[in-house]
C-alpha cells in the first residue's frame, strides 16, 4: 500500500512540475500627456533634452527610494522624462 501511495505522490509531483508556468502580467504603464510630464518635472515648453535630463536628475535625487523616498514618485518622474524625451 505504501508503494502505491508513493507512486501516486511521485506521479502528482511530476505532473505539477511539467505543467506550464503561469505568467504574471505587469500592470500597464499609464500614459502622461506632455503638459502633465512637464508639470511633474517643473520645466517649461521650451526646455530641451539637456534641461529635461537635469530636472529629472534633480528630482530623482530627492525622492529616490534608496534615500527614503517614494517608489511611486520615482516611477512617475521616470515616466515624465521618458514621455518628454520620446517626443
Amino acid at each position: 500500500m505504501v508503494k502505491v501511495v508513493l507512486a501516486a505522490l511521485l506521479l502528482y509531483l511530476a505532473w505539477r512540475w511539467l505543467q506550464p508556468k503561469k505568467k504574471t502580467l505587469a500592470a500597464p504603464m499609464p500614459r502622461l500627456g506632455e503638459g502633465e510630464a512637464r508639470a511633474i518635472l517643473g520645466i517649461d515648453a521650451a526646455a530641451g533634452p539637456d534641461e529635461i535630463r537635469a530636472a529629472h536628475r534633480r528630482l530623482v535625487a530627492a525622492v529616490h527610494p534608496d534615500r527614503g523616498g517614494s517608489t511611486e514618485l520615482t516611477r512617475r518622474i521616470n515616466l515624465a522624462r521618458d514621455t518628454l524625451l520620446r517626443n
